[in-house]
């Protein structure tokens, strides 16, 4: 595998070109900016390019509109843990990127060997995706329809009327897929949804903001103890937990301190572990979309076995299919969805909880 490190701080390009270059396997080339990246790839042919975002003469967004247009190929983006960056990394992955490192803050020979790890395991993600994105010059999935809106209990529903909740946990490639999904929900859907996307503390919050710009339903960053209501989507925060508790007899969301016997932050894990302690397996709907390791996994299929309805998205709309295939392979999927048809596999199952009624007594 060959892989284009392209940034203009040669201090950058060094860390990142020894970090991978140190995998066997995996040789690398650089370029100090986006217009030096365009001639590079032209008469190198990498498969994989990690790309920085913020570069003088061409900047990342620029050069990576050119990549997709004239060199598709598998695109990870390099990106500063600031608002603008985050921003423009959703962007990214709008244009095409298959995923993103956050470039960590402080000291870069001491932080940058931090992300060695997931730096190896998303290039290789990327090049697994190379087909994908050669043949369509993008990764991100498309909804082809959009589905009927749901059809909720008769009467008056009072925003504490609560039939049950959905669970998503997503990884790596989990923007454009919660793009292609979450604003294909209709304004009336039955059901809170709960999302745990591994990602920093500083991206959330813009991506967050991002979706509520796109979706019927409002979309928040969940940053302090809130109230579990009807209509809303809640963004678990980067780098810390999500949980669920019951106060004065109504379920309430809380952002806990990241759990260090967990392996990914926002934990999918200790969602779920919390919803179980709370809600009845069968007005449980869980969905597993695309990313590395198994979190998760476990706990969706004590879910499914319990009764509860869980969706897996399918092999190949996932950038990685580490999260799924571990569902599926523990037996814990009602149900392998493309993403396509998942808003509407989504609306089916929560409709029928909804059928159920408000739960009227909260564990």
């Amino acid at each position: 595998m060959k892989v284009l490190v392209v940034d203009d701080s040669a201090l950058m390009r060094r860390y990142l070109g020894e970090m991978l270059g140190s995998v066997t396997g995996i040789s690398v080339i650089t370029a100090r900016d986006g217009q030096d990246a365009l001639q590079v790839i032209e008469r190198e042919d990498p498969d994989v390019i990690t790309l920085d975002i913020n570069m003088p003469v061409m900047d990342g967004l620029t050069c990576l509109s050119h990549i997709m247009t004239r060199f598709p190929r598998p695109v990870v983006m390099v990106s500063s843990l600031t608002d603008a960056s985050a921003l423009a990394t959703f962007e990214a992955l709008e244009i095409g990127a298959v995923d993103y490192i956050a470039k960590p803050g402080g000291t870069v020979s001491m932080n940058i060997k931090e992300v060695r790890n997931e730096l190896v395991m998303k290039v290789r993600a990327a090049y697994r995706s190379r087909a994908k994105v050669r043949g369509v010059g993008r990764t991100t999935p498309k909804v082809t329809s959009a589905p009927e809106p749901a059809t909720v209990a008769t009467g008056s529903k009072a925003r504490g009327d609560i039939p049950g909740v959905v669970t998503i946990g997503v990884s790596t490639g989990g923007p454009s897929t919660l793009e292609a999904i979450l604003p294909a929900l209709p304004g009336n859907f039955p059901l809170p949804v709960l999302v745990c996307q591994h990602m920093p503390g500083n991206f959330t919050k813009v991506f967050a903001d991002r979706l509520n710009s796109r979706c019927q339903l409002t979309v928040t960053e969940l940053c302090r103890s809130t109230r579990l209501e009807v209509g809303n989507i809640y963004i678990a925060r980067g780098d810390t937990d999500m949980q669920m508790s019951i106060r004065s007899g109504m379920p309430y969301l809380s952002s806990v301190p990241a759990g260090k016997q967990y392996s990914w932050h926002p934990s999918v894990s200790r969602m779920l572990e919390s919803v179980i302690q709370h809600v009845p397996a069968d007005r449980t709907l869980g969905v597993m979309l695309t990313g590395m390791g198994n979190d998760g996994a476990k706990e969706m299929t004590q879910i499914h076995k319990a009764g509860g309805v869980t969706l897996a998205e399918c092999e190949q709309d996932c950038a990685v299919f580490g999260m799924p295939k571990a569902l599926i392979d523990l037996g814990g999927a009602s149900r392998i969805v493309e993403v396509a048809n998942m808003p509407n596999a989504i609306v089916s199952a929560a409709q029928a909880i909804a059928k159920k009624g408000a739960i009227k007594q909260w564990a």
